[in-house]
């Protein structure tokens, strides 16, 4: 789990400003809807909540009402949604296969429904056909939808001349325990919402699009940290308690887009402006780590526990002093600790985009915890980004023996959608 941190979701006030569908500041009437439901309204970046009641109807029109479902990421742009929004506090992870005689005329016609569901339901409108009524009443709550293809979808469709050879398949590492049937996959859907039934919603209508063209390989569910929870935006914490994330590069660093995306230049083609996903499936041998004492997990992972400062001093954003000793010669943070074997500049420049959740599949017969971390990181190429990194860690990351690989996967993202195209138009129809 790289020591680098997601850009923060939104505040309520902040969503409340992001333009609508026609340019303008206001919401939708199924945002509108959704606000009135509410039992509270948010307030501000400390996300205070304060009941109302009915008034009498003002003189002057009303300020519209804002909420986490008024907020909404839009379909169509240069690069995919669910990239760099900040985290969302519910997540769906689905691969599918094509099904047996389904090639690239029907992969196409996928493609396209998806397309337009997502465009839809990013809007906070119904599904275009058979909607379930679960978000009716409900704004668009941050949803993203993003779709990639798995290494083996090129072979179906008989595009095997146009995957790009970052999609080659990750190598193996010391720490797999890979379950195959939950690895890998033809086609991926990322679903993020800040609501656990918007997110739902779209889950079960990408699904039913998929119809008899895909079948389902393997779906993961998982959560973050309500927007709001918390007095201020912050590095969000995972299941082991600690702040996970610090050093995620940000949209605003100079050299974010070459990291992370592909270039307009780039090869092939079809994948300019799009990323690199690598999933996996982390457990945490949570009973193990909690064993520990807190100043044995910060040694652990190089970093205080309370407010993520490096063990060398400072607080979360003061860079780490890898050569501070203390009173006896050592290293203050250890040569094996987490953070110190994930920073960029022990591994060459290589960044990831992490945008993670966690999940908790329930316990196993002896009340081991099923948790951890389903990790998402975004990259230009997975072979100058993830696989050095993992590499790293695979030879002596002092975080290894608490944490295990159950599945992987890489999917090539291709760039967003312009206004009237479907994602991966380019590449299925060119």
């Amino acid at each position: 789990m790289p020591d680098q941190s997601v850009p923060q979701a939104r505040t309520s006030a902040e969503a409340a400003e992001a333009p609508d569908s026609t340019g303008g500041h206001g919401v939708s009437r199924r945002e509108l809807l959704g606000t009135a439901g509410a039992t509270g309204l948010v307030l501000g970046a400390a996300g205070g909540a304060v009941g109302y009641a009915a008034a009498p109807a003002p003189a002057t029109p009303a300020t519209p009402l804002t909420s986490v479902g008024s907020g909404r990421a839009m379909f169509h742009g240069k690069h995919q949604p669910g990239i760099t929004e900040g985290l969302q506090a519910r997540g769906h992870l689905v691969a599918f296969d094509l099904a047996a005689g389904a090639g690239r005329k029907e992969a196409a016609a996928l493609l396209r429904r998806w397309s337009t569901t997502a465009e839809r339901l990013m809007a906070g409108e119904a599904a275009p056909h058979d909607d379930t009524d679960v978000a009716r009443d409900a704004g668009p709550s941050s949803l993203t939808i993003t779709f990639g293809f798995g290494h083996g979808f090129f072979d179906r469709t008989g595009l095997e001349k146009q995957r790009p050879s970052a999609l080659d398949p990750l190598p193996d590492f010391s720490s797999d325990h890979l379950d195959k049937a939950r690895s890998d996959g033809d086609l991926w859907v990322q679903i993020g919402a800040n609501d656990a039934l918007v997110a739902f919603h779209a889950l079960r209508a990408i699904q039913k699009d998929a119809g008899g063209a895909a079948r389902l390989r393997w779906q993961m569910n998982g959560f973050n940290r309500t927007p709001g929870a918390t007095a201020h935006p912050m590095t969000a914490r995972n299941l082991m308690g600690q702040l996970d994330g610090t050093r995620n590069p940000k949209p605003t660093d100079s050299d974010f887009d070459r990291r992370i995306f592909v270039p307009a230049s780039g090869e092939p083609a079809w994948m300019a402006n799009g990323s690199y996903a690598v999933v996996r499936r982390i457990r945490m041998l949570l009973d193990d780590w909690e064993k520990l004492s807190v100043a044995t997990q910060e040694q652990v992972i190089g970093r205080r526990k309370a407010n993520g400062a490096p063990l060398s001093g400072g607080d979360e954003t003061t860079p780490m002093d890898l050569e501070k000793s203390d009173s006896k010669g050592n290293y203050v943070v250890p040569l094996n600790a987490h953070a110190r074997i994930t920073r960029p500049d022990t591994n060459g420049g290589a960044a990831l985009l992490r945008r993670p959740f966690s999940y908790h599949d329930g316990f196993e017969a002896d009340g081991t915890p099923d948790a951890g971390l389903l990790f998402v990181c975004w990259q230009a190429d997975p072979l100058r980004g993830f696989v050095p990194v993992q590499r790293k860690l695979d030879r002596g990351d002092a975080l290894s023996q608490f944490i295990r690989h159950e599945a992987s996967a890489l999917f090539a993202v291709p760039g967003g959608a312009a206004k009237g195209e479907y994602v991966g138009q380019r590449l299925l129809e060119g």
